[in-house]
């Protein structure tokens, strides 16, 4: 997912790169305890019949499913914020304190192939960095085709 924001004067372009998140916080808990509760309910069921580790068994799956979508949960809290100005577009990742930053008339954006999927990438002056990578390929097309558009606009606003 890609959010341009509004262009405000005097302030550089502001495009925002975000994995898609099918839940908020508040679904995933609550997906995590519907999860859980099933889990138990059906252990508490089979040691009724006579299976009385079930129930260890359940909480122990309970908090391994619930731990592994919290971990992919998180991980959907990446993104970039690229900030395009007259002079210097940059790159920043989010979370984290990672910039890159490129002349804005030198960058080029590219599509490439590489590791089974294309590959979306900005080059300057020998220095490549992949951006989008959690995007679909359809994402990063658009993104591509985007950030050209950009650029060119900020190209001419420097003349």
């Amino acid at each position: 997912m890609f959010v341009l924001r509004p262009t405000v004067a005097g302030h550089p372009r502001v495009l925002w790169l975000r994995p898609n998140r099918a839940l908020d916080k508040r679904g995933l808990r609550r997906t995590i305890i519907g999860l859980a509760a099933i889990a138990l309910a059906t252990a508490a069921l089979g040691a009724w019949q006579g299976n009385v580790f079930a129930p260890v068994f359940a909480l122990l799956e309970a908090f391994a499913v619930g731990f592994a979508l919290g971990a992919a949960w998180r991980a959907g809290g990446k993104g970039e914020r690229i900030a395009i100005g007259p002079d210097t577009l940059e790159v920043r990742a989010i979370p984290g304190h990672r910039t890159v930053r490129f002349q804005t008339y030198w960058v080029r954006v590219g599509l490439k192939q590489g590791d089974g999927r294309q590959r979306l990438l900005l080059t300057s002056h020998g220095n490549e960095l992949e951006i989008g990578a959690f995007l679909g390929e359809e994402e990063r097309a658009e993104v591509s085709r985007k950030l050209m558009v950009l650029l060119s606009e900020a190209g001419q606003s420097r003349r």
